[in-house]
């Protein structure tokens, strides 16, 4: 893999149209580890047609990921990340694991092979590294798609104890939440026999600037879809996955830790 003795770390990302949150929360947590370790990275997005957080318009753009994947390969990016974790969701239980299989063949075929991480399977693999067997999470998306995110969650073996969904079908409305709101909303939803707390189970719900503050005020790990992806893209890179923000999964003890596995993977 490509160091940074020789040129930085190039981060793809195959973002929804209307997305602005994760190319906002995946640069900050990486600039933030840039200030504690020598490795540097630059960005890289490719764009897939969608507005509003519905299962017609999801399932639509989903079909768009595969040019996503070869426009990204062509600027030979070091790691792909999909960037809605919802899309893949829908699509039905393990899906990440078949979307991520595909994408990564689209950039073999195009001469410029590299790892392929979703949202959705990091966000299940950073809970699988947490040994978070039960959760409570808050979503944006309406009730009937945040009841289909916890399905998924718990058919990977994570028992979803409580959540809480926003109800926000617009993705730019989404990106407007006041992240602030979500201190209140993780206090409300926390149970004691809560192994962590999913304080975005979305990409675009922001979330980055207070999840360090909600871990503390509840005293477990508080992670984000966005965290998550994070991990995931630094370990796939074989680099420890370590920033000086970010909660628990972030802070060092999981640096180069990989999700454990299932019988399903």
């Amino acid at each position: 893999m490509t160091g940074p003795t020789t040129r930085p770390f190039r981060i793809g990302q195959i973002v929804p149209s209307s997305n602005v949150t994760m190319e906002t929360e995946i640069p900050a947590l990486l600039r933030a580890r840039e200030t504690v370790a020598p490795e540097r990275f630059t960005f890289h997005s490719s764009r897939m047609r969608m507005t509003r957080v519905t299962a017609d318009e999801l399932a639509a753009m989903d079909g768009e990921s595969d040019r996503c994947a070869v426009e990204l390969s062509d600027a030979r990016v070091d790691v792909l990340g999909y960037a809605c974790l919802v899309a893949i969701m829908s699509m039905g239980p393990g899906y990440h694991r078949e979307s991520e299989r595909r994408l990564h063949r689209r950039t073999v075929d195009n001469g410029g092979p590299a790892p392929v991480v979703t949202s959705a399977g990091a966000l299940v693999d950073g809970l699988r590294v947490l040994d978070a067997k039960r959760i409570v999470l808050i979503a944006p998306y309406l009730p009937e798609l945040t009841r289909t995110v916890v399905g998924y969650i718990e058919a990977e073996g994570v028992t979803v104890l409580d959540h809480r969904a926003l109800c926000v079908p617009g993705n730019l409305d989404v990106a407007a939440l006041d992240p602030r709101n979500l201190i209140a909303y993780a206090k409300e939803l926390d149970r004691p026999d809560a192994d962590a707390v999913v304080l975005s189970a979305c990409v675009q719900m922001p979330s980055l600037g207070v999840i360090d503050e909600v871990q503390d005020v509840l005293g477990k790990p508080v992670l984000s879809a966005a965290v998550a992806t994070t991990h995931r893209m630094l370990r796939a890179l074989d680099l420890p996955a370590v920033a000086p923000i970010g909660g628990a999964l972030l802070g060092g003890d999981y640096a180069r830790s990989d999700p454990h596995p299932t019988v399903s993977a």
